[in-house]
């Protein structure tokens, strides 16, 4: 059912674990209760469908101009600045963070990753 749920939806994200009995409940002393193999079995194969999804749905903004809300410097390249769309993905681009930090601006997207993207700062319209 699950699975059947994220097909339908499509997540962008989602915070899994593997199921463990928590103390003090019910369902901690259960004799069914599954093997390792299963529960991590069941992880992967959720993962693996939520970072299809996401692939999917970053690719869809690939050349597109969108406009982004400045918060940080990369810290793995610290020439670039992060920011996020009003959707809520991830965007680095070159940037100084002292000039634009709290700035919205609008950047064209020439790289799309399964977690965030990456472009160049434009004047060009948001589409």
């Amino acid at each position: 059912d699950t699975l059947d749920i994220m097909e339908n939806v499509k997540f962008d994200t989602v915070n899994t674990a593997a199921y463990s009995p928590r103390p003090n409940t019910p369902a901690a002393d259960w004799d069914n209760q599954l093997s390792e193999e299963v529960k991590q079995d069941r992880l992967h194969r959720i993962n693996e469908l939520v970072l299809q999804h996401a692939t999917e749905r970053r690719a869809r903004m690939m050349d597109r101009v969108v406009e982004v809300l400045v918060e940080e410097r990369n810290v793995k390249v610290p020439t670039q600045v992060m920011g996020r769309t009003t959707h809520g993905y991830i965007v680095y681009f070159d940037g100084d963070i002292d000039e634009l930090r709290g700035e919205l601006v609008n950047v064209k997207i020439d790289r799309c990753e399964k977690f965030y993207l990456a472009g160049k700062r434009t004047d060009e319209p948001v589409q």
